[in-house]
This record gives structure tokens, C-alpha cells and sequence, in this order.
């Protein structure tokens, strides 16, 4: 029975990620259809050329309470997750930090997901109609905060992965994260060049990006759940180092 409890205790947090991104896309998905099941209205905070509404169109109107409540709570289970891989790679129950760099990028990426999460609710209080300046801003902001913490993420990702080659998951762990934060930036910049110019495209470009970052959210969920019945400090860098010392006659990590 203890064996079975420490193996299913860990689903208390391994959930966060996935309400984080189910909220997050039911959210986006509720708001799309409200505006395709109302006929497509041309809200007043949209160009006059402008056929794609930003997602800030139609959160500046009568889903305005869904949007800030749903920005809430994706970027609180953001940062937790963060926060989490952070504890569980510091308790010895992932995969951890053999080197100090890999614990500023960490602590970095955390950061970052503080000042995107911030930016995000701040977004969704000061909507484009009526805060438009202070809206942008915080776009901004939100952007370039989760785009850094992917950044940090993705190297942290890749030391690690350096010195634990031979584990499978936390290579493709790497290689998704990689991946969706790679594209998403890289949409991130087509949205910036066109958001101003040719809105039609940032509209669309914008959908993408926002619908990307469910997945982004959801690759946290794949990490947390590595640590099911590993015990605290099974896999911490000193277990792991006497270990190596022990089989291949090898000294400690730097």
C-alpha cells in the first residue's frame, strides 16, 4: 500500500500543467466560436480592413470576464510548473542540475515565466478597446517573458541532456520543448512584421501562436510525470555521481 501511495502521490501536481492547458485552449476555442455563432462582427477595436479579429477583439467584449479569469490561471500553472521541475530536479525526483549554469537558467526561466505570466494578466485587465497603449505594452511583455523563459528552458534542457544522454524521455522531453518553442517564436516574429501592416495575416498568425502555447504548456506535463515512484534523492546529483564514480571509475561532475 505505501508503494502504491508514493507511486499516485504524484499526481497532485502532475495535473497543473494540464488544467493550465485545457483552460487556456477552451478559453481561445470559446471565444472563436462565439464570433463565428454571432456572424462574424466587426468589433469597434479592429481596423477597418481587418476581416481575422485579434484575440484582444473579442476579449475587449462581453467575454472580457472569461478572458481575464483564464489568463489567470494559465499563467499561475505556468510559473508552478516551472516551480515544480525546478523542486523535483532540487529533491533528487527528476533528473537534476550537475553544474551551477544549469540552476541560473533554471532560475532564469522561472523569471521569465513571472514577468510573461504578469504581463499576461495585466493584458487581459487593460483590453485593446479601452487601454490599447497599456495592452500592447503588456503584450509585449508577455511575449518576450515566455519567450526568454523557453530560451533558458530549452538550454537548461540541453546541459542536462549533455550528461544524462542515454535517458530517453528527457531527450525527447529536449527535442519538444526545442521544437514548439522554435516555432512559436519564429511565429512570433511573422506576427510582429504583420500585426501593424497586414493585419488579416497577424490575426491568423496570432490564433497560431496562441493555440501553440497549449502545447508548449502540455510538455510540463510530459516532465512532472517522469517522476512517478522515484523517491526523494534517488536521482540527485550526488547519488548519481557516487554511482558513476563506483561503475566506471569516474570523478564527480564540475
Amino acid at each position: 500500500m505505501a508503494i502504491f501511495s508514493h507511486q499516485r502521490h504524484h499526481w497532485a501536481y502532475v495535473w497543473i500543467p494540464i488544467v493550465g492547458a485545457f483552460i487556456w485552449f477552451g478559453t481561445l476555442l470559446a471565444m472563436l466560436i462565439t464570433w463565428l455563432a454571432t456572424g462574424r462582427p466587426h468589433y469597434v477595436s479592429m481596423a477597418s480592413n481587418q476581416h481575422v479579429p485579434f484575440i484582444s477583439d473579442i476579449a475587449a467584449d462581453i467575454l472580457k470576464p472569461l478572458f481575464i479569469t483564464s489568463c489567470t490561471i494559465t499563467a499561475i500553472s505556468f510559473i508552478l510548473d516551472l516551480v515544480l521541475e525546478r523542486y523535483l530536479r532540487h529533491s533528487g525526483r527528476l533528473m537534476p542540475n550537475m553544474r551551477t549554469r544549469e540552476r541560473v537558467f533554471s532560475s532564469l526561466a522561472i523569471l521569465g515565466s513571472v514577468i510573461g505570466g504578469a504581463g499576461l494578466i495585466l493584458l487581459s485587465i487593460f483590453d485593446t478597446r479601452r487601454h490599447k497603449t497599456l495592452h500592447d505594452s503588456f503584450l509585449l511583455v508577455f511575449i518576450v517573458g515566455v519567450a526568454l523563459s523557453a530560451i533558458f528552458t530549452v538550454i537548461e534542457f540541453r546541459w542536462i541532456h549533455k550528461d544524462f544522454h542515454y535517458a530517453p524521455r528527457l531527450k525527447r522531453s529536449y527535442w519538444m520543448k526545442s521544437i514548439i518553442a522554435g516555432i512559436l517564436i519564429l511565429f512570433a516574429i511573422v506576427f510582429a512584421g504583420t500585426e501593424l501592416k497586414v493585419v488579416n495575416v497577424g490575426g491568423v498568425f496570432e490564433w497560431i501562436i496562441a493555440m501553440g502555447f497549449t502545447f508548449y504548456l502540455l510538455t510540463f506535463y510530459y516532465d512532472l510525470r517522469q517522476s512517478k515512484g522515484v523517491h526523494k534523492g534517488e536521482l540527485s546529483a550526488d547519488r548519481l555521481n557516487s554511482n558513476n564514480s563506483r561503475r566506471y571509475g569516474m570523478g564527480q561532475v564540475a
